[in-house]
């Protein structure tokens, strides 16, 4: 059974919006006059909610089966119908030795006097290659959904890995108990999502792969805990590889008047260290590696061993691609971070992949970015704020 609330103006429009979503078995459960939330709404007029309900398993099922007997017997009706205008055409042609397949075939239906000409055939066969072509497309679109529940499919569409569905549905259905299922997912959502307001003191390092914002986030910190937090804060970078890399974090080490030095090597790393013994917090950005290369990895980690820290945070960002956060996250485990930076979600409508990155990663969630802004664009959501999001029910403007 699916329950919903409705919050709407009238019952004319609660009605239509049952009837689209629910369909016409749909009963209405409840109803009365609320006012919207936070202190706005105590001063609007009041709207209605409606709380609705269907049992639409089996209608569901038998809709998707008529479907399916439709769409196959179309295609059945397209294929018989190619199948034998070419057996026609190969009679036509003497094509068929076998005499059986003569016989049994119904010459009436092949009647090449009132036949079109074939001109016209090739059209005809052109036209029921496309509507083939357009069914198969119309299956794969209505059927990608088939035995799946519209709670599934509002998971899916909120960009959860198919992972992440599973471990939420199962963990909702467990649940024994009358609320609804929206009241559930929040639930088992906010326990899914850990979040670390971590003091960053001694030494911070970041990792992670190229594009993902690593130096921008780097001057964020560096400018929230100096111009913020009045710290002394030195910057350290290793990152020689990318063009720019290293005049960029100078650039706001210069602006922000905090000591800024370069590393080449694991020697100098000791002695960079060293000369601000007298830091309050020291941050070091490091070269964006790919997760699959392991020597590449291997040698991050000789540079993070000289150091000596466990503030390590993995920078990871909104958009990447569901399919290579598991791969990021596996290949820089052998960093032993300890904490998430989800950046760029300024850059994509759906949060889905916050979640996604959580379960992949094991570990707590830091900071999150939300702009190009240094240092605004940095912060620590709560748990609350982030079920918000990864659920649709906010956005980062």
């Amino acid at each position: 059974m699916i329950i919903k609330r409705y919050k709407v103006n009238n019952m004319n429009e609660a009605i239509t919006r049952i009837r689209y979503e629910l369909g016409k078995e749909a009963v209405i459960i409840s109803q009365r006059k609320i006012r919207k939330p936070g202190i706005l709404g105590f001063f609007s007029r009041k709207i209605l909610e409606v709380t609705a309900a269907v049992d639409n398993k089996k209608k569901e099922s038998n809709r998707e089966a008529d479907m399916q007997d439709s769409i196959v017997a179309i295609k059945k009706l397209v294929n018989d119908k190619m199948k034998n205008n070419t057996l026609c055409n190969d009679v036509k042609g003497d094509k068929i030795i076998d005499n059986d397949a003569k016989e049994n075939y119904n010459t009436s239906e092949c009647n090449y006097e009132n036949n079109i000409v074939d001109k016209n055939n090739d059209s005809i066969i052109k036209e029921m290659q496309q509507m083939k072509g357009m069914l198969n497309e119309m299956m794969k679109g209505s059927y990608g959904n088939v035995g799946k529940s519209a709670f599934q499919i509002k998971l899916e569409n909120s960009d959860f890995n198919s992972k992440v569905v599973n471990t939420i549905l199962n963990r909702v259905n467990i649940i024994e108990d009358d609320r609804a299922e929206e009241e559930k997912l929040k639930e088992v959502v906010t326990s899914m999502i850990k979040v670390e307001d971590k003091v960053l003191e001694n030494i911070v390092v970041l990792v992670g792969p190229t594009g993902v914002g690593k130096t921008t986030t780097i001057a964020k910190l560096a400018g929230k805990l100096s111009l913020i937090e009045k710290k002394k804060v030195g910057l350290i970078t290793i990152d020689t590889y990318r063009i720019g890399a290293v005049e960029q974090l100078k650039t706001y080490a210069d602006i922000m008047n905090i000591p800024f030095q370069v590393v080449f090597t694991i020697k100098d790393m000791g002695k960079a260290i060293e000369n601000m013994s007298d830091c309050d917090v020291i941050l070091i950005d490091t070269t964006g590696r790919s997760s699959k290369n392991k020597m590449q990895i291997s040698e991050l980690r000789a540079f993070i061993d000289k150091v000596n820290t466990d503030n390590i945070h993995l920078v990871i960002s909104c958009t990447t691609k569901n399919r290579d956060i598991d791969v990021i996250v596996e290949g820089y485990k052998e960093l032993n971070y300890n904490n998430v930076i989800i950046t760029k979600l300024d850059e994509t409508s759906t949060y889905g992949s916050i979640l996604n990155i959580l379960q992949a990663a094991k570990k707590p969630i830091s900071f999150v970015t939300t702009g190009q802004n240094v240092p605004e664009d940095i912060k620590v959501m709560n748990t609350e704020e982030l079920v918000k999001l990864v659920l649709g029910e906010d956005i980062i403007c």
